[in-house]
C-alpha cells in the first residue's frame, strides 16, 4: 500500500477505482467496501484508492465538538495495510478544502486528481460544501465525467448495521465485546506505563497505567480490563 498525502500528490497510469470517506475504526462495514473496492480495481485493471481525511471533518468545522475517534491515523493505517489496498490518500481537511463545492469536488479532486473510472460508497454517503450532495448527484456526475458508481449496503451483524457512532457508544459504556465484534479486531489504547494510585496491587490484581499518546482517541468508559 502506498500513502500519499494529499489527492494533488497522488499519480496513476491506469486509472483507479475509488471509495471516501474517514474510516474510522476501519470495522466490518468499511472492510466490506474495501473487499468489494480491491476486486472491482482488479477485475478492471485498474488502481484500488481509499480517500479518507485528517484531521477528522467533525474537528475542523465543529471545534466544540468532542468527538473522539478510534483510531489514531498511525492505526488506521495499520489496519489498511492487511486489506491489499493499492493506495491510501490522505487530504488535509481544512475550511477551504470544505468550502468546494460538489461539482469543485468530484471534478478537481476525484477525476482530474485521482483519476477515478469507478466510484464505490457506502450507504449514506454525502459531500460537497454543507454535504448537499448525494448518490444521485454523484451518478449525474459519473454520466458528465465518465465514471460509474456503485453503491455498498450496510453491513448489518444481528441485525444492527455497523456504525463508527455505534463502536464509539459501545466503548463509552464499557461493552468491549460488541465494539470488538463490530471492529473486527481488539480494541487497541497506544501510550506510555505511568504510576496510579496502587489500588491494583492492594487488591491483588497488579494492573498498568496507560498514558494515551494521542488526545483524540476515545477511551472506553472508567473501569479494569
Amino acid at each position: 500500500m502506498k500513502e500519499h498525502k494529499g489527492a494533488a500528490s497522488f499519480k496513476s497510469e491506469r486509472g483507479t477505482v475509488v471509495t471516501i470517506g474517514t474510516f474510522d475504526g476501519v470495522h466490518v462495514g468499511h472492510k466490506a467496501i474495501l473487499k468489494r473496492l480491491i476486486e472491482a480495481a482488479q477485475n478492471e485493471n485498474l488502481e484500488s484508492v481509499l480517500l479518507t481525511f485528517f484531521p477528522h471533518p467533525r474537528m475542523v468545522l465543529q471545534k466544540d465538538s468532542d468527538l473522539k475517534l478510534l483510531n489514531t491515523l498511525s492505526e488506521k493505517k495499520t489496519e489498511l495495510e492487511k486489506v491489499g489496498l493499492d493506495h491510501l490518500v490522505v487530504h488535509p481537511f481544512t475550511h477551504e478544502f470544505s468550502r468546494l463545492n460538489a461539482v469543485e469536488y468530484v471534478r478537481d479532486v476525484l477525476v482530474n486528481q485521482l483519476k477515478a473510472k469507478k466510484i464505490i460508497i457506502g450507504y449514506d454517503h454525502r459531500f460537497g460544501r454543507n454535504r448537499t450532495a448525494d448518490i444521485n448527484d454523484l451518478r449525474e456526475f459519473g454520466n458528465t465525467y465518465g465514471f460509474s458508481v456503485e453503491e455498498i449496503s450496510a453491513k448489518e451483524l444481528d441485525d444492527v448495521a455497523v456504525s463508527s457512532t455505534k463502536i464509539r457508544n459501545a466503548l463509552q459504556e464499557g461493552d468491549i465485546a460488541t465494539a470488538n465484534t463490530y471492529l473486527g479486531y481488539p480494541y487497541r489504547l497506544h501510550g506510555t506505563i505511568v504510576s496510579g494510585k496502587g489500588i491494583g496491587k492492594e487488591l491483588g490484581y497488579p494492573t498498568a497505567n496507560l498514558k494515551v499518546d494521542e488526545s483524540y482517541k476515545l477511551i472506553p468508559k472508567k473501569g479494569v480490563y
